[in-house]
């Protein structure tokens, strides 16, 4: 059994934390004193239901602290999964957490191995390495989807260690014991760091990529008063393209494709490398939010936009970078009143929109509802919604 310190409690620290406590004595450190009570207390810090049914049903050596000290002293491992952020000022990823995160550990336990989770730009390992003087940091990328970011942790298609070292090798033996035996048995890609770094961000931007183009083929077949689903079955059924990744939406969002996007295209332009495809996959997201915008403001008689869910996808309670935050900025722009309903919030304004608690009541107001995706909820006023989803899918 390791002692192992995973440093965040979003997405990838919680469910990297409940897959390893099943074998090994975790400490989740977070400087949210809510969010430690919550694991303390066997709840998610995330939106997750297999991560609750573990902390439910499962036995785990599981706990969280505030206290950095107490969660790096005598931590053999410690994985860092903290937010990047994009930074828009200077067109790069803000790694401070990390590098805060680095330089607290390496002064209270310069011994444990660190494995970086958060998504980083290319060539961080190896600045950190020399900033910091140690060699035992290593990358490997997650794979998650939110919502579902811990059964992705215990049945990963692939497992990418950025290290050819032994400290590589251990660490992908923790991981294959922690999770669920598959056949085929998931490959583990022994990577240069780099390669590794380079591995998440083109992953992530491909994915983007197919969003962007099915939601092109939704403008066009829109526009041209064209089923849409006609036209996407049609083209998936070739089993090179296939149907993943299909179903238009207002826009890519949520934690990682629009900066990681946005951090492959500023490598591109640090490196002077020439590129069109990924710079397009970018501006494609922004004309897809204003393609939406624009036919919501031409809807006839509509003086109340209402906007039912804020989160990206069905199932995750994440709204972070979602779509619909810029249309709403741009209908705001356009002096069109709006209203939100978002079970989540617990606040009675967002973006200076009134948040309405009550459905029936946000029904009732609302003269267009917009949603990126449809439920059951809002079966009896689809006369009146508007949406871009076709297979009520993510």
């Amino acid at each position: 059994m390791k002692k192992i310190t995973v440093v965040g409690s979003g997405y990838v620290g919680m469910a990297n934390a409940v897959m390893l406590a099943r074998y090994n004595d975790v400490t989740i450190l977070d400087i949210d004193k809510e969010r430690v009570n919550l694991v303390n207390n066997k709840k998610s810090t995330v939106g997750d239901s297999c991560i609750q049914e573990y902390l439910d049903n499962e036995i785990l050596t599981l706990r969280a602290t505030t206290d950095s000290e107490t969660a790096y002293t005598d931590a053999e491992w410690v994985i860092i999964a903290t937010p990047t952020d994009y930074d828009e000022t200077k067109n790069y990823f803000n790694t401070s957490s990390v590098q805060s995160c680095i330089r607290d550990a390496n002064s209270v336990n310069p011994a444990a191995n660190i494995v970086i989770k958060s998504t980083i730009p290319v060539g961080f390992i190896n600045e950190m390495q020399v900033k910091f003087s140690r060699f035992n940091i290593m990358f490997s990328p997650e794979f998650l989807r939110e919502g579902r970011a811990l059964r992705d942790c215990l049945r990963p298609e692939r497992i990418v260690i950025g290290d050819k070292t032994q400290m590589g090798f251990q660490f992908a033996n923790i991981i294959k014991e922690a999770i669920i035996p598959e056949y085929p048995e998931a490959p583990v890609h022994f990577v240069g760091k780099k390669e590794a770094e380079s591995i998440k961000l083109f992953a992530n931007t491909y994915l983007a990529m197919r969003v962007a183009f099915f939601n092109e083929l939704d403008m066009y077949a829109e526009s041209m008063d064209m089923n849409t689903e006609e036209i996407i079955k049609g083209v998936t059924s070739d089993k090179r393209i296939g149907k993943g990744y299909c179903n238009p939406s207002f826009g890519y969002g949520g934690y990682c494709f629009p900066k990681d996007t946005r951090q492959l295209l500023a490598n591109f332009r640090k490196q002077r490398i020439p590129n069109k495809i990924i710079q397009s996959i970018v501006y494609a997201n922004q004309n897809r939010k204003d393609w939406i915008t624009n036919r919501i403001l031409r809807c006839d008689g509509v003086s109340v936009v209402g906007i039912y869910k804020l989160a990206m996808k069905a199932g995750s309670d994440n709204h972070r970078s979602s779509a619909i935050q810029d249309i709403i900025m741009q209908l705001l722009n356009n002096n069109v009143k709006v209203v939100v309903y978002e079970p989540s919030l617990n606040t009675s304004e967002y973006m200076s929109c009134v948040v309405e608690t009550d459905l029936a009541k946000f029904k009732k107001l609302s003269d267009l509802i917009v949603t990126n995706r449809v439920d059951e909820d809002l079966n009896d006023v689809l006369d009146k919604t508007y949406t871009r989803d076709v297979f009520h899918v993510d």
